[in-house]
């Protein structure tokens, strides 16, 4: 799926990948959360605490970024190469973490992006320049990367999941 270039494409991705998402979730309780594959022993749980974690990163982005402070991306002391160690902390934690309230942080992050993509202009999401810290990508991008790209993977993922847990 192409990355959208604007402010309605990005809101209809937002909510189409999110429908996608939660409609997976909705057969999943906390023993069904706790399901892995073989191959890599990420939880569901993990994923999406995982997901979760990468929303508000985007937000701490952003802030930084509008307050003059240096933006950590990926995240302070980290570089990209290194994200499966980062990452492996994310998932224990949302192995942890009660089902009832990762779904609760989950939509919470959810809505809190979702608000922020409605209150910005193409403008401010779509062109370079704007925010240094993005980089090559836009702002729309990095939001989209911690939204819908994320919500599709995830989604992708679980149902892989709970395929496996159903034939086994």
């Amino acid at each position: 799926m192409p990355a959208a270039t604007n402010k309605t494409d990005l809101l209809a991705a937002f909510d189409k990948d999110l429908a996608k998402l939660r409609k997976t979730l909705d057969g999943v309780d906390e023993a069904r959360s706790c399901l892995s594959t073989p191959e890599d022993q990420t939880t569901i749980k993990g994923v999406i605490a995982h997901r979760t974690h990468w929303m508000g990163m985007f937000h701490v982005w952003y802030e930084d970024g509008v307050a003059g402070r240096e933006v950590h991306v990926p995240a302070r002391g980290y570089k990209w190469n290194q994200l499966k160690e980062y990452n492996a902390s994310l998932y224990a934690r949302g192995n942890e973490t009660p089902w009832a309230g990762l779904l609760s942080e989950f939509e919470s992050a959810c809505d809190k992006l979702r608000r922020f993509i409605e209150a910005q202009d193409d403008v401010t999401l779509y062109s370079s320049g704007v925010h240094p810290w993005t980089g090559k990508w836009s702002l729309g991008r990095f939001a989209e990367a911690s939204g819908p790209s994320h919500f599709r993977s995830a989604n992708s993922y679980i149902r892989k999941v709970l395929r496996t847990a159903s034939r086994g």
